[in-house]
């Protein structure tokens, strides 16, 4: 059984916080919350986290100060806002991602957070094929280099 990623969860609106952490939980992600950004980054410096999964608009800190200051501590972490009075979103914006909350599906947010923690680990490992090389081969080859040379 592979390990389970552990997702960070940013939102002040705790109702959206527990929906978010429902539905990943229930697909096999570990789900640590924050209810401010400043938390959040302290969560992050510990370690630990796959990916970051924040509001936008937050009081004290938005989500895009907040992605600022994380990408400074954990640069290789995937993060992505989310935001439910924003329908689009500076490309400006320091998130690897950005989502309207009502404009995409749970199962769109899904897929997102799959390709990106894939992209984060990197290429499968692929284990080398053997090299099959019959007879034919090697004496086309011996052919070829004597017919250059002449």
């Amino acid at each position: 059984m592979r390990p389970k990623k552990t997702i960070l969860c940013v939102d002040d609106n705790e109702q959206g916080l527990a929906v978010r952490k429902f539905l990943l939980e229930t697909r096999g992600y570990r789900v640590v919350s924050a209810a401010s950004a400043h938390d959040a980054i302290e969560i992050l410096r510990v370690g630990g986290i796959d990916l970051v999964l924040g509001d936008l608009i937050m009081p004290q800190m938005d989500g895009n100060e907040m992605v600022h200051r994380m990408k400074e501590i954990a640069p290789d972490v995937p993060m992505m806002l989310l935001s439910g009075t924003v329908k689009a979103f500076d490309r400006a914006s320091h998130a690897d991602a950005f989502l309207p909350k009502g404009a995409c599906s749970p199962v769109e947010l899904l897929e997102r957070i799959r390709v990106m923690i894939a992209r984060k680990r990197g290429p499968k490992k692929v284990a080398p094929r053997p090299s099959f090389e019959s007879p034919y081969t090697a004496a086309y080859a011996a052919e070829a280099q004597s017919v250059a040379a002449s």
